[in-house]
């Protein structure tokens, strides 16, 4: 019987030495809001539970809003688990910020990152003290992922000289190749697996997509900026009409 339990306990070893390495993939895509900080939660609360070895943030942005992408920003930041990003094509503005908050970044060859000025809805430059807090912003999270804060900074303000990479009096971004050069990218990749492998350094991996429910993709839908303000408008369209009768 003692031989027997021996026995199970060491299959039980070998099975769990065994297991894959577990990517966990979470999809950043169109503008950033709300609902893209929820996503992001959901999954980085996700992989935490199924002790995922990495996460890799799969990204086509052109920006959004300022406050959503300070959250996932710090959301990023906090986790524990190595994290990654593929620019797949774009990280614009508020993609840029997000994207340096990760451990590494990935690209793909045609993508580009920078352009992070804070605008309006008719794309004027806002006020300086949101152009200063961006850069803060863009500063201290380079800081963190040792890479180069005045690259960051250039990316918000026009007004940033950095020989040999930006000389000019607009805002910096890069392509793939440039952003390998300055250090501002690991390599080029062309899909997600490619990255896995370099995150695990080895061929037995599990890539996991995170899958929202029904409900989530709900609840999600009602957290987008063009929804809520139709909700707004009906809400006060219907105190108005309230008022009136």
């Amino acid at each position: 019987m003692r031989i027997f339990s021996i026995i199970i306990f060491l299959l039980l070893g070998t099975m769990v030495f065994a297991q894959d390495d577990l990517v966990y993939v979470i999809e950043i895509k169109g503008e950033i809001n709300s609902s893209s900080f929820k996503r992001l939660s959901k999954g980085i609360e996700e992989a935490t539970q199924l002790s995922a070895n990495a996460i890799i943030i799969d990204m086509n942005t052109y920006g959004g809003a300022v406050d959503a992408a300070d959250s996932m920003r710090s959301a990023l930041l906090r986790t524990k688990i190595p994290t990654a990003v593929f620019i797949n094509n774009q990280a614009i503005s508020a993609g840029a910020l997000i994207s340096i908050a990760c451990d590494s970044i990935y690209m793909k060859k045609g993508g580009s990152i920078g352009a992070a000025t804070v605008v309006d809805q008719s794309g004027s430059p806002m006020p300086d003290k949101y152009q200063s807090f961006m850069r803060a912003m863009m500063r201290s999270t380079a800081e963190v992922n040792g890479r180069d804060p005045s690259i960051a900074e250039a990316m918000v303000d026009p007004s940033v000289y950095i020989e040999g990479i930006i000389d000019s009096t607009k805002v910096l971004s890069f392509t793939a190749e440039e952003a390998i050069k300055a250090g501002y990218c690991e390599g080029l990749a062309e899909n997600i697996d490619q990255i896995a492998g370099k995150l695990t350094n080895i061929d037995d991996y599990t890539l996991k997509t995170q899958h929202l429910s029904f409900l989530d993709k709900i609840l999600l839908f009602f957290l987008t900026p063009v929804v809520q303000g139709i909700l707004l408008m009906l809400i006060i369209g219907g105190i108005y009409f309230e008022l009136q009768s």
